[in-house]
């Protein structure tokens, strides 16, 4: 039965103990939610960044794609918004995006070298689920928080207990103790109200963002599954 596991941030990733895991990443205020939800309003592909100067080298080889992102939680100039519902509503369908956080699109840059890379939020995570254990029913499972800048996320932790328990009720994986730790904190607590009392959660409600919040912490409303390929994600074929 192959094991279940949650890395409490970013940093906790070893590359070289990869290449036989799926890697799930979580960044749920913001990177993956608003990823998920791009893909759900028809986003062609997201190229991920590890930041501005690298988003400006990504941009410069592509034919006309959007920039959007931020750093330590501020706007990039002459970047779109950084969060779901703002990104949405810049009209994104058919577009390829060029996408730079702070965390959530570098933790994807660290685990690029895992067998196979999916992003992972709140509101994909049954489909996600579903789908590597159908098309990867005997590889580990590795659910990476992102964190912020080394340092622990309850929002991501509370999302890799969603998207555990969705895998543990499969019956075909063994749980480890940071993935019980995660499950258990997802079922004893409410979504709005764990995303709102985290540190991320304060700062976007201090600027006005508790609708993108709130978004971020919806259940499975979402079939998408992006995968990261040669730096590039794209929905997951069926």
């Amino acid at each position: 039965m192959p094991k279940l596991h949650v890395l409490f941030k970013k940093e906790e990733l070893d590359p070289a103990r990869l290449q036989d895991k799926v890697v799930i990443v979580l960044d749920v205020l913001f990177a993956t939610s608003t990823i998920v939800h791009a893909f759900a309003q028809g986003i062609d592909r997201i190229w991920p960044a590890r930041d501005a100067a690298d988003a400006q080298r990504i941009a410069a080889r592509l034919h006309a794609p959007m920039l959007a992102g931020e750093y330590l939680a501020e706007g990039l100039p002459g970047f779109g918004p950084p969060t779901p519902l703002a990104l949405a509503n810049t009209g994104i369908r058919g577009s390829t995006l060029v996408y730079a956080t702070t965390n959530g699109t570098v933790a994807l840059h660290n685990a690029a070298a895992a067998a196979h890379v999916y992003v992972g939020a709140l509101l994909n995570g049954a489909a996600l689920a579903a789908y590597v254990a159908r098309r990867h029913p005997q590889t580990q499972v590795l659910l990476l928080c992102a964190g912020s800048v080394d340092s622990f996320n309850l929002e991501d932790f509370y999302g890799a207990g969603h998207i555990a328990a969705h895998f543990e009720r499969t019956g075909g994986y063994a749980l480890t103790d940071a993935a019980l730790a995660a499950v258990l904190l997802y079922r004893g607590c409410d979504a709005s109200t764990t995303l709102r009392a985290s540190r991320v959660g304060r700062i976007m409600q201090a600027h006005g963002l508790q609708h993108e919040v709130d978004c971020a912490a919806q259940f499975d409303t979402h079939d998408v599954v992006p995968e990261l390929n040669d730096g590039c994600l794209r929905l997951a074929a069926a």
